[in-house]
């Protein structure tokens, strides 16, 4: 029996991607227990119900690391300790640092190599901070588990990591949540953003996601219709600089909405509703949004870039990076309801072969194969 130790006290209370990860992957790992594998959870106190309600022996952490600070340092001196108590013969450290002693094995989860490889794209500190603990935990840990093949390529080629001891599991998405909105949800949440006909991004405010570009290039391909759709930018802010100003320029015309961070609750309505979703990323590690937009049955605007085909295939429309490639390749898809019609149909079914199950399976390899 390995008994594995998942450190779920990294991920903030509101749930971004890799918070969304965590939770799916918790759940899914749960009823897969059996004579080869337990599962325990350390949790933030705010996390500690949500877990145990999944059905997860759940060990509780102190409240002091709800500040990043002494969460990291309680990482490094207060896990070691619960992994000893707990007898866990593996400690699954789920984003990037793990503890650089502990009486376990270390299993980690590197989401993508963007900090390497355009590291503009980040705050500076954290850039900094990130390949440091990325190049830590590609010698430390018995296994790494990556989103996708694009991402294990990328950490081969910049850190080193021996591709040998890399799992790639992708995501999965939750079919129960993530699915086709009623009409009835779909009019709720337009009468709650006061919208009518919009086109949707989801996914934290921040440069990586190029959501300057995407506002100049739904101007571009807009201004002048008859009834343009308005343009919903949801997700939490992040550090972009140039959103604000390329929002100013928007003519009086045309209407963008900014609701912010949205629960998880209101996601299908909001990507499903919508006459596109468009993610111009400018990488990604996997792409959630993508896949959970694809298993509402949007038509899903993204680029090629890093691991993103891996998860649209032939189901989404792609694009380049540049206000005009994006205004180009909207106007086509908004002159196109076929089109759209085609992407939806196809979305649905390519989100089918995502699973949180296979996820789990894959992790619990890379647990077994740490352990031995």
């Amino acid at each position: 029996m390995v008994r594995v130790l998942l450190d779920a006290t990294a991920i903030p209370v509101e749930r971004g991607g890799v918070g969304r990860y965590v939770d799916a992957l918790v759940e899914a790992l749960v009823p897969l227990q059996d004579d080869r594998f337990e599962l325990l959870v350390a949790a933030r106190p705010a996390d500690v119900h949500r877990f145990a309600t999944a059905g997860a022996d759940v060990l509780g952490a102190p409240r002091a690391i709800e500040r990043r600070a002494v969460r990291l340092s309680w990482e490094q001196s207060g896990l070691p300790v619960l992994a000893a108590r707990s007898k866990a013969r593996v400690v699954h450290s789920p984003h990037y640092t793990l503890p650089l002693v502990s009486p376990a094995r270390s299993v980690v989860t590197m989401h993508d190599a963007t900090f390497f490889s355009d590291p503009e794209l980040h705050l500076p500190v954290k850039a900094r901070f990130f390949r440091s603990a990325t190049r830590i935990a590609a010698r430390r840990a018995g296994r790494v588990v990556v989103p996708s093949v694009a991402t294990r390529d990328e950490l081969t080629r910049f850190v080193g990591l021996d591709p040998a001891k890399v799992t790639v599991a992708p995501h999965g998405v939750d079919h129960e949540l993530f699915r086709p909105p009623s009409s009835d949800e779909v009019e709720r949440l337009r009468s709650r953003l006061g919208v009518g006909r919009y086109i949707a991004f989801l996914g934290t405010i921040e440069p990586r996601k190029n959501v300057a570009a995407l506002v100049t290039g739904w101007v571009d391909a807009v201004l002048g219709n008859l009834d343009p759709p308005a343009l919903v930018l949801a997700g939490a802010p992040g550090w972009d600089t140039e959103l604000d100003a390329a929002v100013a320029r928007v003519p009086a015309s045309l209407r963008v909405v900014r609701p912010g961070y949205l629960p998880v609750e209101q996601l299908r309505a909001l990507l499903g509703g919508a006459e596109l979703v468009a993610y111009p990323s400018l990488g990604e590690g996997f792409g959630l949004p993508v896949l959970e937009a694809m298993a509402c049955g949007a038509a899903v605007m993204t680029t090629k870039l890093l691991s993103l085909p891996e998860v649209g295939g032939d189901a989404v429309a792609y694009t380049g990076v540049s206000p005009t490639e994006i205004a180009a390749t909207l106007a086509g898809l908004l002159a196109d309801g076929a089109a759209r019609q085609r992407l939806r149909t196809a979305a649905i079914e390519r989100a089918g072969e995502f699973g949180w199950e296979r996820c789990a399976r894959q992790h619990i390899a890379a647990f077994l194969a740490a352990a031995r």
